[in-house]
Order: structure tokens, then C-alpha cells, then sequence
């Protein structure tokens, strides 16, 4: 008979004697506690949330990258690995870079784009207002030349009149020339005319 065995024997022969010795065992052993495993870090954890921080670049190699990135905006898969290994850095963190740098340079391309058109509407509607202020102060130039020539032209068939020793207004006296008349048709200003070309105004 093993050792085991006679463990057992013995342990029958004992709860034969003592029937409440099996429970108090079973409470015992259930009563244990196991001590608890300390769980191993992942390789390249570095935070809590497991998030693994990337190496910072030094100034030299955002240096060489952005003179890369001058010459070409995108590079093909050779060209990106040769750089990697130049500048000691993962393919990844290349080719991420390249992305966005080429993001920020799209955006800043497009913030100059509507600066300047901005400016250019602005410099437009100052352009607008001022030939728009132009134009009303050429139609009262023009209004007032047209108020100068009726009055010279009044004057004029006034002083004709007066010539004939104060004799009645006839046509033939009061016919306005050829020449003014082409002046008044220029001006606008044919309205003056009456019937058969005979002015009336003194």
C-alpha cells in the first residue's frame, strides 16, 4: 500500500470516527486564497491606454525632410525608403510626415488663394464706388455746362434783337446757326428749338 493510499485509509477511517471532520476540511480549503498574478506589460507600452509614443524628430532631420519635400511633394516607395535609412527613421513615420506636410501645405496654398482674392475685391469695390462718384460729379459738370451754353445763346438772340432797333421778332433774325445748333444737338439740348427754329426767349 502507497503512501497516498494509506493517506486515504486513514483519512476514511478517521470521518468514520469523526463524521464533521469533511466539512470543516471542505470550509478550509475553500476558504484559500490564491495569490494574484501581476500582469506583464506588452512590449512598447508606454501609457495607461497602451498608446506607444512616437521618437521626436531632431531638427536635422526636419530639416532634411522639408528640403525633400521641396524638391518633391510626393515620393514613390525607392525613393521614401532611401531616405528612412538616411535619416534613421521607420518607412511609416516617413511616408506620415510627407502625408502631412503635404495636408498643411494644400491648406496654406489655399488661405494665401483667398487672401488674395479677398484683397482683389475689396481693391474692386473701392474702384466701383469711386467711378461711381466720378460719374455723378460728371453729370453736374455736365448739367451746368448745359445751363452756361442756353444762357450764352440767350444772350446772343437777345442782343440781336436789340440790334433790329427793337423791331419785332421775325425768322429770319431769330434762326439759331448751324453751328448752334450742332453744339445744342451734342449737349442734349435740341429741346430749346421751337417751331420752325424760332427762339423766343427774350
Amino acid at each position: 500500500m502507497t503512501h497516498h493510499q494509506l493517506d486515504d485509509h486513514q483519512m476514511v477511517m478517521i470521518s468514520q470516527y469523526h463524521p464533521g471532520i469533511n466539512t470543516q476540511l471542505a470550509q478550509d480549503h475553500q476558504g484559500e486564497v490564491k495569490p494574484s498574478r501581476r500582469r506583464k506589460k506588452n512590449k512598447g507600452e508606454t501609457s495607461n491606454n497602451g498608446v506607444v509614443r512616437k521618437r521626436k524628430l531632431s531638427q536635422e532631420q526636419v530639416n532634411l525632410l522639408e528640403q525633400s519635400f521641396g524638391d518633391a511633394h510626393k515620393l514613390d516607395m525607392k525613393t521614401k525608403a532611401k531616405l528612412a535609412s538616411e535619416l534613421g527613421l521607420d518607412l511609416q513615420q516617413v511616408a506620415v510626415w510627407f502625408q502631412n506636410k503635404r495636408a498643411r501645405w494644400k491648406n496654406k496654398k489655399l488661405e494665401d488663394e483667398y487672401s488674395k482674392l479677398k484683397s482683389q475685391y475689396e481693391n474692386t469695390i473701392v474702384e466701383k464706388y469711386r467711378l461711381e462718384t466720378q460719374i455723378l460729379k460728371m453729370k453736374e459738370q455736365l448739367s451746368e455746362a448745359k445751363k452756361e451754353i442756353q444762357r450764352l445763346l440767350l444772350d446772343t438772340n437777345c442782343a440781336r434783337v436789340s440790334s433790329n432797333n427793337n423791331s419785332p421778332i421775325t425768322t429770319s433774325s431769330s434762326i439759331i446757326s448751324m453751328e448752334q445748333q450742332y453744339i445744342l444737338e451734342d449737349f442734349g439740348m435740341e429741346g430749346i428749338l421751337m417751331d420752325n427754329n424760332v427762339y423766343f426767349g427774350c
